[in-house]
């Protein structure tokens, strides 16, 4: 008789890596240009001014070194974090973290607009070419245009290890076939928990109930709609799809009908591929479902009556200048808007080493200290041509790393074979992608934002994840956790190539 193997190894992932430029120590090539320069500097001062002036100048050289390469945990240098109190300090005395908007606000035409990066962004909704409507969000600023989809998750319970293999592998698979997307710069995966109403379950049991069945039973479902949205949550998740204006660079912007026009034949097929990566049914959002999103996101009780709508059959009817908050208040670790307090983090590292798929599983589920939890991730898909370089370049400068000295760190092996991992993956056909994660707690209650933000701290700890408090932009980081399909890299005023390069 032959013998079953059946044990099974759950499959892990991981060798994700920041591409470093080159420079010494923990410099960058722009750092390293000014401490050389510095130095430099230095000595020629010695040379022609004496040695008192070139000793001041070499130090302050070196105190400029010291300011870039002392970092904390987060990657952050003392530079950083003094350039982030200076900005919220300015933004403070010119009142800009303050917010009023409708009637008595400060808005034009006394609207409810958005406030922040998605102050001008405008709405529309069309057809794609199976008649279904789709909202398309056009952000002016960046020329950037978002398509949503509203999805069902399957879930991970009473499934297969295989199956969840399959599934990561076909989102890899996904991610990777977006870098061939024409005029695609970004995608973002939305996960929202928040409190259940209990309307919708009522509802559905009231139209289905017969009225000919028996007491007994009429009794237990009546029971059942009244307990059970007691201590229940609902769970919602978006995949949303940012193309720019142009579709390569250089050529012509497209106008909003020229981009409805294009995704309109493309969106079938993109939500299509969604189902087999256990994103379940995928549709995209109409322009009124966007709305109510929104709406709620920046006043939390405003989904009680929205849901108490629906259930009653009564159609909710929101403007894209009607969905944005009447005040807001953005502090130095917290965000008031309307009736509701948020705090939000940013990823500041992966998790090292290797992981299993449902490492994010605690950070993504409800939590009874925190009434409304968004976990957003964002993704900028390279091309091939773009990737093939990246991930050379940063083999090389690991290599450099390592040889540029006589006893190379641990860490610096390690990074230096992470990096030729993954330039040989890259050549074998994976994708490289950019990517991010925003997390976002919301309570109604002052009183329970510091357990708020004790339950995302302590869960964060088990999907081996840094955050870091968006500390001094507490309205961005809202802002971008909403599935707005907002790309944080194209509103900085510091382009992202000349940060990563100091």
């Amino acid at each position: 008789m032959a013998a079953i193997n059946t044990e099974y190894k759950e499959p892990s992932y991981g060798n994700w890596r920041v591409p470093r430029s080159a420079g010494l120590g923990n410099l960058g090539a722009i750092g390293t240009g000014i401490v050389m320069a510095g130095l430099l500097l230095g000595i020629t001062t010695f040379a022609i001014w004496g040695l008192f002036l070139g000793l001041a100048v070499l130090a302050l050289a070196g105190a400029s070194a010291l300011l870039l390469t002392v970092k904390d945990k987060h990657g952050q240098s003392a530079v950083d974090r003094f350039g982030t109190r200076m900005a919220f300090r300015l933004s403070r005395s010119s009142g800009t973290n303050l917010y009023r908007s409708g009637p008595l606000g400060v808005t034009e035409w006394g609207m409810y607009q958005l406030p922040g990066l998605a102050a001008k962004s405008t709405l529309y909704e069309f057809a794609d070419s199976y008649k279904r409507p789709f909202a398309m969000l056009h952000v002016p600023a960046t020329s950037h245009f978002t398509v949503i989809f509203s999805t069902e998750p399957d879930g991970a319970s009473l499934v297969d290890p295989e199956q969840v293999d399959a599934w990561v592998a076909n989102w890899g698979g996904w991610l990777a076939g977006l870098a061939d997307e024409a005029g695609l710069d970004a995608a973002a995966v939305t996960v929202e928990t928040a409190p259940d109403s209990g309307y919708r379950l009522r509802n559905e049991v009231e139209m289905n109930l017969d009225p000919n069945a028996p007491e007994f039973a009429q009794a237990i479902l009546r029971e059942v709609v009244d307990t059970y949205p007691e201590g229940s949550a609902t769970v919602r998740a978006w995949v949303s799809l940012t193309f720019n204006a142009s579709l390569r660079s250089g050529s012509k912007k497209r106008t909003p009908e020229d981009v409805a026009r294009d995704l309109a034949s493309r969106v079938p097929g993109l939500s299509a591929r969604l189902q087999s990566t256990g994103a379940g049914i995928a549709r995209p959002m109409s322009a009124q479902e966007l709305c109510e999103v929104v709406r709620v996101a920046y006043d939390p009780p405003a989904a009680l009556i929205i849901d108490e709508a629906h259930a009653a059959g009564s159609p909710v009817a929101l403007a894209w200048g009607e969905v944005g908050p009447t005040a807001t208040q953005a502090n130095w670790d917290g965000y008031r808007h309307d009736s509701a307090f948020s705090v939000s983090w940013t990823m500041t590292g992966a998790p090292r080493g290797s992981v299993n798929s449902s490492v994010l599983s605690r950070l993504l589920a409800p939590h009874g200290d925190i009434d409304r939890k968004r976990v957003s991730l964002l993704y900028r898909p390279m091309d091939s041509a773009k990737a093939a370089a990246v991930v050379e370049r940063d083999q090389n400068n690991a290599n450099v790393r390592i040889t540029s000295v006589g006893r190379p760190t641990a860490r610096d092996l390690v990074d230096a074979r992470s990096a030729v991992q993954t330039a040989q993956e890259e050549a074998r056909g994976a994708g490289l992608v950019n990517f991010g994660m925003v997390v976002t707690a919301t309570v109604t209650d002052r009183e329970r934002l510091p357990d708020a933000v004790a339950a995302i701290e302590q869960t964060s700890g088990t999907a081996r994840v840094l955050l870091r408090s968006a500390y001094g932009a507490q309205d961005t980081a809202f802002a971008a956790s909403l599935p707005l399909g907002l790309v944080l890299p194209k509103h900085s005023m510091m382009p992202p190539e000349i940060r990563d390069a100091l």
